[in-house]
Parts: structure tokens; sequence; C-alpha cells
């Protein structure tokens, strides 16, 4: 089969996909055109250029001191990071190609953070595209193109199925990393897997913020549960649970989790508003097949855990594609 194939959202996490394409690949399907967000952007691109192996073979051998040495601070900047030795050290591997050029048809989706919309990215540097659809708000510096301030295109499509509306394919796949946590590990601190890298947990909890705090997280939430009042609502997007407070003191709450931390607090928010954004999304351009993937499977950080999160991403992909019948 021809399959459209859609890459979310989500840093590290983004490494799901590398699995994914290998298990379509392994079915024998072809990919017939991607449509990439983040660092769903950067494998997409790579797909799309003939390099995805070549990265593989790359991130597979990081370690965490090698993710520290590809990091650059910006210091003066509008960030932690410029983002320029990793960019650097991917578009090696893109030889100056352009998104026209591509043997499989590409877009790379950003925000524009002045006009607060999408910019989808078709045509032009591959390279530039990948940047600044990976620009995470208070993490990497965003990036300027021709008048526009762009950032990292999750803030307002985390799984951008939209762009391949009509392409000449079977069947539409989705890659959602910003699916619900596992209830087991509920009450386990988000930070818990970045802490044990130090600083990025502070890194988690910047970027969460940075988030939270601009108004085209909130504009496109009130736009999309506008269009969605009433009787077509995504699935998981209802009414809201009916609770009743108890009558003890207003001080008498229960116990919060052991070792909650603010940067945990502040990470599920978005997170929770990040999933939201992602069911209204793709309410309106449903998918054919959804490969779905929790946010609790890795710190967005987590760049050094590319082995098992690409044999994650596969093992889950065997089983949503087996459901599907593809």
């Amino acid at each position: 089969m021809r399959i459209a194939l859609a890459l979310g959202s989500g840093g590290a996490r983004g490494y799901v996909h590398i699995g994914v394409l290998a298990e379509l690949k392994e079915r024998g399907h072809a990919v017939a055109a991607i449509a990439g967000t983040s660092m769903g952007a950067v494998v997409g691109g790579l797909e799309a250029v003939g390099r995805l192996d070549d990265y593989r073979a790359w991130v597979e051998t990081l370690t965490a001191r090698d993710v520290w040495l590809l990091l650059d601070p910006a210091f003066s900047g509008p960030g932690v990071f410029w983002g320029r030795r990793v960019m650097d050290r991917v578009a090696d591997l893109l030889d100056d190609a352009l998104i026209e050029d591509l043997p499989i048809p590409f877009t790379a989706v950003a925000t524009d953070l002045t006009a607060s919309r999408e910019v989808w990215f078709q045509r032009g540097s591959l390279a530039l595209a990948m940047r600044a659809s990976i620009g995470i708000p208070s993490v990497f510096t965003p990036v300027m193109m021709q008048g526009r301030l762009l950032a990292d295109g999750g803030i307002l499509n985390p799984v951008p199925v939209d762009p391949l509306l009509g392409t000449p394919a079977d069947l539409t796949v989705a890659v959602s990393l910003s699916g619900a946590r596992d209830t087991r590990t509920s009450q386990q601190p988000v930070s818990e897997s970045a802490n044990s890298e130090g600083v990025f947990g502070e890194l988690a909890g910047r970027l969460r913020r940075g988030v939270l705090e601009s108004d085209q997280v909130r504009g496109v939430l009130d736009w999309w549960q506008g269009r969605f009042a009433g009787s077509h609502q995504p699935e998981g997007a209802g009414p809201p649970e009916v609770a009743q407070a108890s009558d003890a003191a207003p001080s008498d709450f229960d116990a919060l989790p052991k070792g909650l931390r603010t940067t945990d607090v502040v990470s599920r928010s978005l997170e929770t508003s990040q999933a939201m954004i992602t069911r209204f999304r793709m309410a309106a351009s449903p998918p054919d097949v959804l490969v779905e993937f929790g946010m609790d499977i890795a710190s967005p950080f987590d760049f050094h855990r590319a082995g098992e999160l690409i044999a994650l991403g596969r093992e889950r992909a065997a089983r949503a594609f087996d459901e599907a019948g593809l």
C-alpha cells in the first residue's frame, strides 16, 4: 500500500517514528508523503531525502555526554540553546536538499509567533525548514525567516494530518506522542527520568512554562473548542467530570504525591493542553490508522535513549498495524 504519514512532536520521544517507519517498510508498504512537526519533521525529512538509516546509526551511539556536547548555550538569545550544532550535524546528511526535489513529498510544520498561525514548508531548504519546526519555546531559540518569527510547530499542530489531505495514497497513518500516561505510573513525578541527567529536568520546566504562557496555545484551544462545541466532540473531550468538594476545612486537602515538583505540575499542565489540541485536530482530520504513544515513555530530552525508543516504536506500530489489517 501507499501510505501518507503524519509524524508528531514530542522531543526525544520522536525517536519512535524511526521504528514506525521500519515496521512499515518491513511489511512492504511505500511512503507516499510525509508531514512532520518538530522531531517528526526531522525524522520525516531524513526519510524523505533517503538518509534516515545514516541518522539512526548516529543517534544510537549517543550518550548523555554526547548530547551535552551538541548543545550550544544562547546566553543572550530568547532561548536556552541556539540549536546550531545539532542542525549542523543533521545538515551534513542532507546535502543541501530542497524540499521540492525530494523523492517523497514532504511538509514541515512550524508556528508563526507574530501572526499566531501555522506555516507549512513545502519548498526551499530542507535544513532550514527542519530548524524552524523544532524551535521549542524557551529551549531552542525561534528563528526569523522572511519576516516571520518561527517556533515549534507543535504549539498549534502536534500531529500534522492536514497537509496530507488530497495526497494520492491508500491510507493515512498518524503517529501521536501525546497519548495518555500509563495510570500505573501516574503518581511518579514526570521529571524523575529527566532529573537523572541533571539540568535536563530544569530545561523541561522551562519548555513547559514557555509554551503554557503563550497566547498561541490559549487561542488555538478556544478556536477548536468553539468549532466543535455541541454535538461534534472528539473522543476524550466530553463534558467535564462532576465532583463534590469535601466539607472539611479549606486547608484540609489530601497529601500531594511524594516528590512532586513545580516543573512536574507545569509539565503535566502543558501536556494536557497538547493532548487536547491533538484530539480536536484529529477529530477534524482523522487518520485511517493512529499509532499512539503515552507522554510518559520518555522525557523530551532523553536523546541518549534512541535504541530503546526506536524498538518501542516498532513494537507499538506492529500492534496497531495488525489491528488495522495493514
